[in-house]
């Protein structure tokens, strides 16, 4: 039975590790494609258009924008970046779970236009355990961690309005889990209604 991909949001705290999640979750499983952002900056040295971003001119990213073509978007040091919803549709269309690795603001704006996308928030087992993370990856000063950490308060006030909290304490239980619960989603019915109405027309004609 061909079936349409789902479509997984996953945010989490800086330094929780969910870009090692995801890269562990796509390696583990052929099943996954991963959501490419549309950018309006420059290309840095090995990057290629379609592979690590799709970028755009300003002019082009704002027609997106009126043209409701984004799941969403954001303005970063006067660049935008944001999800492109024919690209994820494609890969849908094709069999593939799409996953989003954004933060949170992005991400319940993304679920508000997709209700059935399964939204996943990964955090590490404490805020001792996040800063300890931080600190560890040797690549940022106190204050820089002091503001991620900061920012992380304000995130933690939305965690529960994602479906499901992944805590990331072990990597392939993590990762196992995730998959377990993306697997799950394909059993929906709502999901399933095309099997529904193709299995009834079979029962009817079979009398």
């Amino acid at each position: 039975m061909s079936r349409k991909g789902s479509l997984i949001i996953i945010s989490g705290f800086s330094g929780a590790g969910k870009g090692t999640v995801v890269k562990a979750l796509t390696a583990a499983h052929d099943n996954y494609a991963l959501s490419i952002s549309a950018t309006t900056r420059q290309p840095r040295e090995g990057e290629e258009d379609g592979r690590e971003y799709f970028f755009k001119t300003t002019e082009e990213f704002e027609e997106l924008i009126r043209r409701d073509e984004l799941y969403e978007y954001a303005q970063y040091v006067s660049h935008y970046y944001g999800t492109p919803k024919a690209y994820v549709q494609e890969q849908r269309e094709a069999g593939r779970d799409v996953i989003l690795e954004i933060e949170v603001q992005g991400a319940l704006a993304a679920k508000k236009k997709n209700p059935e996308a399964l939204l996943l928030f990964v955090t590490p087992p404490s805020a001792e355990e996040l800063k300890r993370r931080l600190i560890a990856r040797g690549t940022e000063s106190m204050d820089v961690i002091c503001a991620r950490l900061a920012r992380a308060k304000e995130e933690a006030k939305l965690m529960d309005q994602y479906d499901y909290l992944i805590i990331n304490d072990d990597l392939n239980a993590c990762v196992e889990e995730i998959h377990q619960l993306v697997m799950r989603e394909h059993l929906r019915m709502e999901e399933n209604l095309d099997f529904v109405s193709r299995i009834r027309q079979e029962l009817k004609d079979m009398q």
